[in-house]
């Protein structure tokens, strides 16, 4: 993946998912960011920076059930030292969300407090919620608002238009759809995007991102990389391809003739990875990529 052509996947409506973010951040009071915990930087869209025009920042590390749960702390750690409210949280089931109002109503304080003055206590709290696709954007609402009106899939792309729910009595959320990077500077970013689901499976190679995948696992990763499918030997001077053949043999996924068929173990290794089989595993340390 890093020899051949960068990653780069930016369909037509997520240039319009630009302009309503635009149009709609005048609505809000802050802009709560999902980001995936395994991959806090290669997960965000440095154009929200600009995007979010000064508002109040929430950064979510969702999948954090996922995620190494040591650099997740350094992780919250960090978007804290530089003026964001963090929370790890797993939209899926629901863990750790009930930070996420008293985290608002705290970064919010002073606005809160402006209200009150002027008599406007009971006005809600509206958060505009952005990411990437996939990220985990619609699980949260759904969550939130304690009903599944938001599209929930497994895969990239799904949520196209804007809408907002209310979450109790007090605050009400604005959902976008997913918006990925206008371009990936770094190819290592499309990599990593890959590894997680964030891009379209059939936009790359998946042997290709397979072999990737267990270079960077056996270089950060190798005891659970080794314990999951039962390496006895040391990996670390292994290359990608030699350690999908030795994935693949220890599975019996054999083609015809009996040679290995990667392919198949390919497919497997991502679906494992993703589902968190291998293990809580994070690929970016704390503040990596960012000024």
């Amino acid at each position: 993946m890093q020899e051949g052509r960068p990653i780069q996947w930016f369909p037509g409506h997520m240039a319009k998912t630009r302009r309503l973010m635009e149009k709609n951040i005048k609505l809000v009071d802050a802009v709560a960011e999902v980001i995936d915990a395994r991959i806090p930087y290669s997960s965000r869209n440095p154009e929200l920076n600009q995007l979010a025009g000064g508002k109040p920042r929430i950064m979510l590390l969702n999948k954090s059930d996922l995620a190494d749960p040591v650099f997740t702390r350094e992780w919250i750690a960090f978007f804290q030292e530089h003026g964001m409210g963090a929370i790890a949280v797993d939209c899926r089931s629901g863990n750790g969300l009930n930070g996420f109002l008293p985290l608002a109503k705290r970064i919010l304080a002073e606005k809160l407090e402006a209200w009150r003055e002027k008599g406007m206590a009971g006005r809600r709290i509206r958060i505009l919620v952005a990411g990437i696709p996939n990220a985990g954007k619609s699980s949260l609402i759904n969550r939130l608002s304690g009903n599944s009106r938001a599209s929930v899939e497994d895969r990239p792309g799904v949520t196209r238009s804007s809408q907002w729910f209310p979450v109790g009595k007090e605050m009400e959320v604005l959902d976008t759809p997913g918006i990925l990077w206008p371009k990936f500077e770094d190819p290592a970013v499309g990599e990593r995007l890959a590894f997680t689901g964030a891009i379209k499976d059939d936009v790359i190679d998946l042997e290709t991102l397979a072999c990737r995948l267990l270079e960077v696992l056996a270089a950060g990763y190798a005891g659970l990389l080794a314990k999951r499918y039962c390496l006895e030997n040391d990996i670390s001077g292994l290359g990608g391809y030699e350690l999908l053949e030795m994935i693949g043999r220890k599975r019996g996924m054999r083609a015809g003739g009996g040679a290995i068929d990667t392919e198949r173990a390919a497919i497997m290794l991502l679906d494992e990875f993703r589902a968190g089989k291998i293990g809580r595993i994070t690929l970016e340390k704390a503040g990596e990529g960012h000024d």
